[in-house]
């Protein structure tokens, strides 16, 4: 599996634009990515430690736990990613 974690908090407007792109890829992405795929979203506000790390870059993207994305998300990026993380091949 490949997990996806979005990192924001409420009331971020950024925040709300990188869900929906979040949201529109992985519903482009064909069947078998899209399986492998876990969304996990964690907000700053509830976090302490999330907050320390990324309270000034949210919305902030990981994959697999690993930095994609902060501020701005580009769909085409994410979805390049996604489709190579989710590979059985790219473990």
């Amino acid at each position: 599996m490949t997990e996806i974690t979005l990192i924001g908090k409420p009331d971020c407007h950024l925040c709300d634009v990188a869900e929906e792109i979040v949201g529109s890829v992985l519903a482009e992405l064909p069947d078998e990515v899209a399986d492998r795929i876990e969304l996990r979203e964690a907000s700053i506000a509830d976090d302490p430690a999330l907050y320390e790390l990324w309270w000034e870059k949210i919305p902030v993207i990981l994959i697999d736990g690993r930095l994609h994305a902060h501020w701005r998300v580009s769909a085409d990026r994410l979805r390049a990613a996604l489709t190579d993380a989710a590979q059985p091949t790219s473990r």
